[in-house]
């Protein structure tokens, strides 16, 4: 299969919003996560548990900033952080249910959103390449 190199900025910006989505609605949920477990389940403070909570709230705005003006860089701290989470999985050693539950919340959305930000930026460079005009200097005059 040959690879497109058609410009289409609809299906470009499908991929930013599902990237978008991914990293938004994924940091809400580690967000109130991160903040309702430590406070419910450990019996900690408001504020210890809004410490836990600033994690992943940290690690969704960095990368939701990053995605806005470099989604290839985004892209790269996405699979990164999957493969982080992978090995804490191995080193930690995971029971089955968590495996599955950190796959399907963590992981896999990750993963989604790293590949939607990739092609993204994929067709951002076949936009800019379409979009410049052709250059005579290579003719050899």
């Amino acid at each position: 299969m040959a690879r497109e190199t058609v410009c289409r900025p609809d299906r470009m910006n499908v991929e930013r919003m599902i990237a978008q989505f991914l990293v938004i609605g994924g940091g809400l949920f580690w967000i109130i996560a991160a903040y309702a477990g430590r406070f419910a389940f450990q019996d900690a403070s408001v504020l210890e548990s809004v410490g836990s909570a600033a994690y992943p709230f940290t690690a969704a705005v960095v990368v939701f900033g990053v995605g806005l003006w470099r989604e290839d860089v985004a892209s790269l701290l996405l699979f990164a952080g999957s493969a982080a989470v992978l090995v804490w999985g191995f080193v930690v050693v995971w029971e089955p249910v968590v495996w599955l539950v950190m796959a399907t919340v963590l992981i896999v959305p990750m993963l989604v959103a790293g590949i939607a930000f990739y092609l993204a930026a994929r067709m951002e460079r076949i936009c800019s390449v379409a979009a410049r005009p052709m250059s005579l200097s290579g003719l050899g005059s």
